[in-house]
């Protein structure tokens, strides 16, 4: 990828236009990090870069941003810009297009205003940026209010690079936060989501957590999660502490390795705790997995969740307080549970629950992964089905409904268990269990 932006780059510098690389992958390559993309940004018009380059796509040319694609590759090319008005939170009412340093006192923060040419390897530094990555420092350029009040993302924004990259706040730049925590509710749910996506995927996802809680924004854009804070819970088994603590302390117990789906599942499965609490003979949160996967879905249906990630979010949530029921179960309805395509991830919330508790107790935990172990041994993949649900209804000519749907479980669990094992043996089976009905 960076072989083919130095090609994007020498092709408009040597028709005659400045061109640098910009923001993030300057600051990502100072602090001797491998850069997600390269952005690059040029004197040259949105019409010239697309005269002289191959492929491109006017994503936003009228704010003067073109997406050029070179060797599979995509990279934002934008022309040198001011902005004017920012009426809608978000976008510019309007650009002018100008040269490099007006272009960087409109951007963000300080560390995200760099620009640098590969060619001559040099730094090109209008707003102290390289002096803010030395001290470790996420601070506004120019005015904090004012930026906010251009893009109230950038609230948001300021909060992930601060806890993505380890750094600190410029005390104005905090201020700022605080004093406008209500904006960040304004912003769509589909950035939001995309911004907490990264908070939550970062090393240090409980400082951004942490940062969120402390500004007010949690308050503004996740009230259920804010409402956890101060629940207490039973200290007989919660010695951790109030409700909030066990869901960061859940958070941070998943593997480093872990889907976006079980991070988010992990921090929400008891956001219903606090709508549940009772104190009876001892605090208590009867039917909390089924009212956390309630509110989980109104929380991820406003940050724009597509429906596939939502459903199997929502599943581990509801389903996290049933695993100590599986011992109980028949061999065949224990084997369907441990071959259902989410059961790993709602086995890894199971342990990361535990790891989230103090006391934590991992007996049940691996006594469900021996057992987890050993029907992948006997299972390895899921066996296609012995009879479709059409045959099962022409066998017992019975019409469909909730009865075929029982049977055809009953059929699944005995094939799991190896009582049966061939179509034939199934025929024989459900027209024994048709002739016990009938004559019952």
């Amino acid at each position: 990828m960076e072989k083919s932006s130095l090609k994007l780059v020498k092709i408009l510098q040597k028709a005659g236009f400045e061109t640098y690389l910009a923001g993030g992958c300057v600051r990502d390559m100072l602090l001797k990090k491998d850069p997600l993309d390269y952005d690059i940004a040029t004197s040259a018009k949105p019409d010239e870069i697309e005269k002289l380059l191959d492929k491109t796509i006017p994503i936003g040319k009228k704010f003067g941003v073109i997406l050029a694609t070179e060797n599979n590759h995509h990279f934002q090319i934008a022309t040198f810009r001011s902005d004017s008005g920012y009426s809608d939170g978000r976008r510019p009412n309007a650009v002018t297009f100008t040269n490099a340093e007006e272009d960087a006192k409109r951007r963000d923060f300080t560390v995200n205003g760099l620009f640098y040419d590969p060619l001559t390897k040099k730094i090109y530094d209008y707003v102290e940026g390289q002096k803010d990555l030395e001290a470790h420092l996420i601070r506004f350029i120019g005015d904090p209010h004012q930026r906010i009040l251009e893009d109230h993302l950038r609230i948001l924004r300021a909060i992930r690079f601060k806890n993505t990259l380890h750094f600190q706040y410029h005390p104005d730049t905090y201020q700022a936060l605080t004093k406008h925590a209500n904006l960040a509710n304004k912003v769509s749910g589909e950035r939001m989501r995309d911004e907490l996506n990264k908070m939550l995927y970062s090393e240090y996802a409980l400082d951004a957590l942490e940062d969120l809680l402390e500004t007010g924004v949690l308050e503004e854009i996740l009230p259920e999660v804010y409402a956890m804070k101060g629940v207490a819970q039973p200290y007989e088994y919660h010695h951790e502490g109030d409700v909030w603590e066990h869901a960061k302390r859940t958070l941070d117990s998943v593997s480093k390795y872990a889907s976006l789906n079980l991070r988010w599942a992990a921090f929400l499965h008891d956001v219903g705790k606090p709508e549940t609490f009772k104190l009876k003979e001892r605090i208590r949160f009867d039917h909390h997995a089924e009212t956390s996967a309630k509110m989980a879905k109104q929380i991820l249906r406003r940050l724009k969740f597509q429906n596939r990630d939502l459903q199997h979010i929502l599943w581990l949530i509801e389903h996290h307080m049933m695993l100590p029921e599986l011992l109980k179960m028949p061999l065949g309805r224990q084997r369907h549970w441990f071959l259902l395509p989410h059961f790993k991830d709602l086995l890894a919330l199971f342990e990361a629950d535990i790891s989230g508790t103090d006391p934590a107790r991992y007996e049940l935990y691996t006594k469900l992964l021996e057992l987890y172990t050993e029907t992948l041994k006997r299972i390895p993949k899921i066996p296609k089905p012995l009879l479709s649900g059409h045959e099962i209804m022409d066998i017992l000519e019975l019409k469909p409904g909730e009865k075929i749907g029982k049977i055809a479980q009953q059929l699944r669990e005995k094939q799991l268990t190896h009582e049966l094992n061939t179509k034939k043996q199934a025929k024989k089976w459900l027209t024994q269990l048709g002739a016990t009905t009938s004559s019952s």
